[in-house]
């Protein structure tokens, strides 16, 4: 039922719930991108560092426990995949239009945090397959971070892990990425 000039009489149509997705809010558009534009922008910083202040060797930050290594990584985590570097970039195009398709939905600021995250990791490590050596499609990724028994990491892949503990977070306490809550079955 509507009132003069179109409003809504109930709250019906603005209260958020399994179907009806949150509206209104730009804060998690507006926290998703800055923790994206922030996520990448370390990322490139923290790589353009590592490649023009570690080629003379390495730096031991805690000693053996935290040390600066410079490596170029054509693979996925734990160097995997190394060779399938053109089919890792298009996999890393195809998760940024999913983030960016699946951001015009979020409602929530811990969504917006976790896809922010998600898509500055993803596009820092897209960036050095694109434009570093050997060639666009198959450049290597800088990694810079290393601690023992665990491959040589870098911000990106800090992001897209952090991402991806927020988004199970998520998901385990039932928030969808509008923001609302699944129900609780009835018994």
């Amino acid at each position: 039922m509507q009132a003069a000039r179109g409003a809504s009489l109930s709250d019906d149509e603005t209260r958020p719930g399994p179907s009806r997705p949150r509206t209104g809010s730009s804060r998690p558009k507006v926290l998703l991108a800055g923790v994206a534009l922030l996520a990448y922008g370390v990322d490139l910083i923290s790589k353009q560092l590592a490649v023009s202040r570690l080629a003379d060797g390495d730096v031991p930050v805690l000693g053996d426990w935290f040390v600066l290594h410079l490596t170029f990584n054509p693979g996925a985590a734990f160097s995997l995949g190394t060779d399938f570097t053109v089919a890792l970039s298009c996999l890393a195009i195809t998760a940024i239009c999913v983030v960016l398709v699946v951001a015009r939905r979020v409602g929530s600021p811990l969504w917006g945090v976790a896809l922010g995250l998600l898509l500055g990791g993803v596009a820092g490590n897209l960036t050095d397959r694109l434009f570093r050596e050997p060639g666009p499609m198959r450049g290597h990724v800088v990694d810079l971070f290393m601690v023992p028994h665990w491959p040589v990491f870098n911000v990106a892949d800090i992001c897209i892990n952090l991402a991806a503990g927020l988004i199970v977070l998520q998901a385990v306490r039932g928030v969808s990425v509008d923001g609302s809550r699944e129900k609780a079955p009835t018994r």
